[in-house]
C-alpha cells in the first residue's frame, strides 16, 4: 500500500470516528466513593460491570466517617462530586441527613454477619445454635474481638445475652481489628469473633460459622446516588447491577450475605 493510500484510509477512519463516535469512549464515567468491607466484592464486580455495560468506573476510597481530608463526608461537604456512594447503611443515612444523597435512591446490597474463627486445622465448634455458641465460648481458653462496634456488641451485649458475662470476662479481650484473626492464626487466642468478611482473607484461620440468628448483629452495606452526580443514569445502572442476582455469587464469596432487590414490575 502506498503512503498516499494509507493517508487517505487513516483520514477516512478519523472522519468516521468524528461522525459516529467510538462506542462508550465519550460517555461520562461513573464515579464511585466507597468505604468498608463491601470492597472485596466491589473489586470483583466492578470489572464485570464495565465489561457488560461499557461504562467506565472511577473509584475513590476513603473512610466513611471522621474528619480526615480523605474522609467521604469531608469530601462531600467541600463539594467534591461523585455519582454513587457505597458505605455501611448507617453512614449512608448520615450522608442522607446531610443532604448529600438523592432521596429514595438508597439500595441495600449485602449484610455482613459476625462469625467465629479458629486456628486452621483445629476442631471447629458447633455454633449453629445459641446453646452451641454458649458451650463453645465457655470451653475456649481465650477469646478476642475487635475494638469497633462489633466488639462493643460482643462485650457489652452478646456475652450478657448468653448469660456467660462473668465466666468469660477474665479470658476475653478487645484488640485492634486487624489483629483478631492473626492472634487466632498464631495460637495466641483460641476463638476470634469478627465479621466473616474480615476473617476469610487471613491465612491460618478457619471460620467455624456465623453467630445464630437470635444473637446475630449484621452490618448492612448500601449504595445511593449522590446529589452532585454528573451521570445519574450510570449511577442508577450500577446500583441496579450490584443489587441483582448476577452480583450475588461474588458478594457471597467475599463473606457477605447478598440482599437481592426485587425485580421491577
Amino acid at each position: 500500500m502506498t503512503i498516499h493510500k494509507l493517508r487517505i484510509r487513516t483520514l477516512a477512519f478519523c472522519v468516521t470516528l468524528a461522525i459516529f463516535g467510538s462506542g462508550t469512549a465519550w460517555a461520562d464515567p461513573v464515579k464511585v466513593m466507597i468505604s468498608g468491607w463491601f470492597a472485596p466484592a466491589y473489586r470483583e464486580l466492578g470489572p464485570q460491570y464495565q465489561d457488560a455495560s461499557g461504562d467506565t468506573l472511577v473509584t475513590v476510597w476513603g473512610p466513611a466517617v471522621g474528619t480526615a481530608l480523605n474522609a467521604i463526608p469531608v469530601r462531600l461537604a467541600r463539594g467534591e462530586w461523585a455519582d454513587v456512594l457505597i458505605v455501611a447503611s448507617d453512614a449512608l443515612d448520615d450522608s442522607s441527613n446531610a443532604g448529600s444523597i438523592v432521596p429514595g435512591s438508597k439500595v441495600d446490597f449485602a449484610r455482613s454477619p459476625i462469625g467465629v474463627a479458629v486456628r486452621e486445622g483445629a476442631p471447629k465448634p458447633d455454633i449453629s445454635s445459641v446453646d452451641g455458641l454458649r458451650r463453645a465460648l465457655l470451653a475456649a481458653k481465650s477469646i478476642v474481638y475487635p475494638d469497633n462496634a462489633i466488639g462493643v456488641y460482643v462485650a457489652g451485649e452478646l456475652f450478657s445475652r448468653l448469660g456467660i458475662d462473668g465466666r468469660v470476662k477474665s479470658k476475653s479481650r478487645m484488640v485492634p481489628s486487624g489483629r483478631v484473626a492473626t492472634l487466632v492464626a498464631s495460637g495466641d487466642a483460641e476463638l476470634g469473633l469478627q465479621q466473616v468478611v474480615e476473617l476469610l482473607p487471613v491465612k491460618g484461620v478457619a471460620v467455624a460459622g456465623s453467630l445464630p440468628a437470635e444473637v446475630q448483629r449484621y452490618t448492612v452495606f448500601s449504595g445511593a446516588i449522590v446529589t452532585t452526580a454528573r451521570n445519574p443514569a450510570g449511577a442508577e445502572a450500577l446500583i441496579r447491577f450490584l443489587s441483582s442476582p448476577d452480583a450475588a455469587p461474588a458478594i457471597a464469596r467475599s463473606g457477605l450475605e447478598p440482599i437481592t432487590a426485587a425485580p421491577a414490575n
